[in-house]
This record gives C-alpha cells, sequence and structure tokens, in this order.
C-alpha cells in the first residue's frame, strides 16, 4: 500500500496528530510523519517537541496514499504558508487521492478552493475559511475526496474513519473495541 502522510509544521495540535498517527499504525497502514521545516524536530502548540520520521522534501508524491493535516495554531497557518505543501496537495487532489484534515487544519484545503461544493467541518471559528463550503459543524465529515474532522474530540473518530476507507469497517471496529473506544 502507499504511504499515508501527516505533515508537522511549529503549533500543531499535538492529540490531533498522535492520535491519528496511533490508531493508523494500529491498523498497520504505512504512516509516515513529514516535517515542514528544516528540522526532524518539531514543537507542538502545547511545547511538545516531536521528531518526525521524515523532512518534507523526501516525501514522495507518487507513493502517497493520503495526505493528514493535523490542526491547531498557528501549526495549520503554517502548513497553509508552505508553498511546496501546497504544490504536494494539489497534485494530489488533481490525482483523486483522498485528502483528510481536523481542526483548523481543513482551512488549508478550504482557501485552495477544493471545498467548494462540499460538505466540510472545522474548529468553531474557521468556517469562513472553507471557501464554498457547506459548514456542518458535525464532529466528522466525508465528502468527495475529504475526510474533515471538527476538532482534537474528533481526532479518535476521524482516524477510525480512514482505517475503515483503507482495512475495511471489521478493522476499525476492532481498534475500537481495544481501544475501550465503545465505552465512552
Amino acid at each position: 500500500m502507499k504511504k499515508i502522510y501527516v505533515f508537522l509544521a511549529p503549533g500543531f495540535e499535538d492529540i490531533e496528530m498522535l492520535g491519528a498517527v496511533d490508531v493508523m499504525r494500529r491498523a498497520a497502514l504505512p504512516v509516515q510523519t513529514v516535517s515542514v521545516t528544516d528540522s526532524l524536530r518539531v514543537v507542538s502548540s502545547h511545547h511538545v517537541g516531536i521528531e518526525a520520521d521524515i523532512l518534507f522534501d523526501q516525501v514522495e508524491p507518487d507513493q502517497a496514499a493520503l495526505l493528514y493535516l493535523p490542526g491547531g495554531m498557528p501549526g495549520a497557518a503554517n502548513l497553509q504558508a508552505h508553498e511546496g505543501l501546497a504544490r504536494l496537495i494539489r497534485k494530489h487532489y488533481d490525482a483523486g487521492r483522498p485528502l483528510a484534515a481536523i481542526c483548523a487544519a481543513p482551512m488549508v484545503y478550504g482557501q485552495m478552493g477544493l471545498l467548494s461544493g462540499l460538505r466540510a467541518t472545522c474548529y468553531p471559528g474557521f468556517e469562513d475559511k472553507l471557501t464554498g463550503a457547506e459548514a456542518t459543524g458535525e464532529l466528522v465529515v466525508c465528502d468527495g475526496q475529504f475526510f474533515l474532522g471538527k476538532g482534537p474530540a474528533a481526532v479518535l473518530e476521524l482516524a477510525y474513519t480512514i482505517v475503515a476507507h483503507f482495512c475495511g469497517q471489521q478493522k476499525a471496529d476492532e481498534i475500537r473495541a481495544a481501544m475501550l473506544y465503545n465505552e465512552v
């Protein structure tokens, strides 16, 4: 299977990155975390230093199954400002491949005009950045090529949805049960 790339910019939301990576790796999906800086170490919005697996220049665009953008501020704004990432997103989108984002990060896709005519969700207060989309306010929204989560509380549900897409609902349900999520 092709890789799932999770992009880290300074100020990313810790749980939105770690929770998603954890669930996807439990499903044995080939996840790689990617620093969009010149260092593997990226500091989160809560001042936690995380070492990414690779640098942005090591991403293999043709090997990308999914691009995942964690939210957080200024992390989402830093992702939006990365020109190389914008080109990669556009190429991935044009190829018809899935994209995911959570919290403030759906604004990256929205400001690129990629969500126009679709249902979308994001952290409250960022709806105006979802250009042309119907902001639903739902916890998780899947429409077109997009898997979107509202915020930190959505990370596990969003990750289970991604696992179901790539591995089937049964695998997602097994991981959900093993993590005791059904007891919430």
